[in-house]
């Protein structure tokens, strides 16, 4: 049996974004044999699709309520059963449902692997990459931090 992946990171909630995952993170993972367990796949289906076209705003707050449960719940579970998780790190700060995650997988006992491709500053001084919290639980989950997409796969 391969070894399964969670993938976090806001990579789905832009065009340019949900390209990149699409295109290059899941096909060179699957290409090394690892299965993946990827929150914006896993949470896909008609709930969501009927509460995304919602144009009422009180029907879209009640909504969204009770699907942010099912989809935390979701995810969490596959946190559970993944291998590893393969944190996206990119942005002005790390999204805070990828800190969110990395935080639970740490707790979790997973090794967590960071990727920041993103070449602007986000660190809380110059001794680290991004938040000093997060690059904690990813080093001491045994992982590291890799700033180039290749260099991340080599290192698998």
């Amino acid at each position: 049996m391969s070894e399964s992946v969670y993938l976090a990171g806001p990579l789905g909630f832009a065009e340019a974004g949900r390209l990149f995952h699409q295109q290059v993170v899941i096909p060179s993972l699957v290409a090394r044999g690892y299965a993946i367990l990827d929150p914006w796949t896993l949470n896909e289906g008609p709930a969501l699709t009927a509460a995304l076209a919602l144009t009422d705003l009180n029907q879209q707050r009640a909504t969204w309520a009770r699907l942010n449960a099912t989809i935390g719940q979701v995810n969490s579970a596959a946190i559970d059963r993944c291998d590893w998780v393969l944190a996206n790190l990119d942005g002005v700060d790390v999204d805070s449902g990828t800190a969110a995650e990395i935080g639970y997988a740490y707790a979790r006992g997973k090794r967590i692997i960071g990727y920041r491709g993103d070449f602007r500053f986000s660190c809380d001084n110059l001794g680290s990459t991004v938040n000093l919290q997060v690059e904690y639980f990813i080093r001491a989950s045994g992982g590291e931090i890799y700033r180039d997409w290749d260099g991340l796969l080599a290192a698998l």
